[in-house]
């Protein structure tokens, strides 16, 4: 009986307050993402219209293409979101398909693993603009990941450019 009551509550206060986790969407088909790390700038489009647009904070080593795990780089050229996570520690997230094959070749090249679980994920703090934190994942406000997580399905193309 107390589980319900708990349960009734939390669907009275998101229901009151707008504050749920999980928004839907039903405009148009996000058909590609782009990434521009030099001017951390993110747009999701259908086609060739830009839909949204938003800043966002990278990994700790911003510059360059990601190599090896643990270089705090996040990874330059095309890739596929591959998975969602709605229990993130970073709010929601979106996986991005690294590392692909020509990523292993290279790291293993150099004798290291190329790492993996790079993510498109909102923030367990404050966000702040030019603030480069993650390990080499993209992140954005919360408000902003809700948005993304509605709007993008997996298999959506990701360009990610330098």
């Amino acid at each position: 009986m107390r589980l319900i009551l708990l349960s009734l509550l939390g669907a009275l206060i998101i229901s009151v307050t707008g504050c749920s986790k999980f928004e839907s969407y039903n405009g148009p088909e996000v058909t590609r993402i782009v990434v521009i790390k030099s001017t951390r700038q993110m747009y999701l489009m259908h086609n060739e219209e830009i839909l949204e647009a938003y800043e966002f904070e990278l990994g700790f080593a911003p510059e360059g293409d990601k190599e090896i795990e643990g270089d705090g780089r996040t990874p330059e050229g095309r890739y596929f979101i591959d998975r969602r996570n709605p229990n993130s520690e970073y709010y929601l997230s979106i996986g991005i398909s690294y590392p692909n094959d020509d990523d292993r070749e290279a790291a293993r090249e150099l004798g290291f693993s190329p790492g993996g679980d790079i993510f498109i994920h909102g923030t367990p703090r404050a966000f702040r603009n030019r603030d480069d934190w993650t390990a080499g994942c993209i992140a954005v406000s919360n408000r902003e990941m809700r948005q993304i997580y509605a709007m993008v399905r997996e298999g959506t193309v990701i360009d990610i450019f330098p």
